[in-house]
């Protein structure tokens, strides 16, 4: 009885871990959409920062290269934080990132809201809480996965998708399923946020990333966080 109970815990664990890389992964391609069309820079997606910082550098565009150099800055900074917040044995707050990646946007909602804040900041706040958020699941069951951005996971879908199909072996091959799936469900969910970002901007305007952190908040409240730890 013993071992059914911890594959059955194991299990739910592995369910638990999707459903919150999935809710965000949805914040995640929100914010980035939303950072996109107010300050023409991802906040989140660091491949297409480098690629713009690589060819600004050549066509000598200074204000490309200052936001795309400090939204990485700021975005590694927030990987940093957070995977010491993760490793700090005194923090008895298992879902501290979540409180203060939705502090972040509520404090920086009511600040832009009374004196508007300038792009370079809005991107180098916004950043570094997107890098914060990444290391708040890292990984699905065996699969290691980025909630942030999205190269990385279509890169590892379709290498789990592969290695699917030319495995004989049935377990590894459910596993090499599983993964699959958790993947391409991660994909979508950015995807669906990234859609949903031109509509509630019509609507909320400045206080666009009020809606990401009121979500967080809901999670945090909610759902047992202490068992999504990698």
């Amino acid at each position: 009885m013993l071992p059914e109970t911890q594959s059955f815990i194991s299990d739910a664990s592995v369910r638990l871990q999707e459903k919150i890389a999935i809710f965000l992964a949805f914040i995640a391609g929100y914010t980035d959409a939303t950072g996109l069309i107010q300050w023409k820079t991802y906040v989140s997606f660091m491949s297409g920062n480098t690629t713009q910082l690589g060819a600004a550098f050549f066509n000598e565009k200074s204000g490309i290269i200052i936001t795309s150099v400090t939204v990485i800055l700021f975005f590694l900074t927030g990987i940093y934080t957070g995977t010491c917040l993760s490793l700090w044995k005194r923090c008895r707050i298992k879902n501290s990132t979540f409180y203060i990646v939705s502090g972040i946007m509520i404090f920086y909602s009511i600040a832009d809201y009374y004196e508007h804040i300038p792009n370079v900041v809005s991107i180098a706040v916004i950043g570094f809480s997107m890098g914060l958020m990444n290391t708040i699941v890292t990984s699905v069951g065996s699969q290691k996965i980025n909630t942030d951005f999205v190269t990385g996971t279509l890169n590892s879908l379709a290498r789990a998708a592969a290695l699917f199909v030319m495995n004989d072996n049935k377990d590894q091959r459910n596993e090499h399923k599983a993964n699959l799936f958790h993947l391409l469900f991660l994909w979508l969910g950015f995807l669906s946020g990234a859609s949903a970002a031109p509509f509630l901007l019509s609507f909320s305007g400045n206080w666009a990333l009020i809606f990401p952190a009121i979500l967080l908040l809901i999670c945090a409240l909610t759902i047992p966080i202490s068992t999504i730890k990698n």
